[in-house]
């Protein structure tokens, strides 16, 4: 588990991070929370762009090999529905 010596570091981090959080101001602490948001949000904006491209070349593709093979799709969709139908009412 923890030695002595990993404890006694756990504890004296902790107890420097409580002092520094006792000694932010209330504005500064929700300028950092902003700054990370608008960050993340950044972040989450362009990973779904991205994903939004792909399943867009992907529609595509799929919508393709539905034309050209219209009972082997809906067969397939049949025995998954069937498949995960069968799992769910297992449980």
């Amino acid at each position: 588990m923890f030695g002595s010596g990993d404890l006694g570091d756990e504890l004296q981090a902790l107890k420097s991070e409580m002092s520094r959080l006792l000694h932010v101001s209330a504005d500064d602490m929700l300028g950092a929370a902003k700054s990370e948001s608008e960050a993340l949000i950044g972040q989450i904006k362009a990973a779904l762009g991205e994903l939004g491209e792909t399943l867009g070349h992907e529609e595509a593709h799929v919508e393709k090999l539905v034309a050209e093979r219209p009972i082997a799709a809906l067969t397939s969709a049949f025995a998954l529905g069937i498949t995960i139908g069968y799992m769910l009412r297992r449980q």
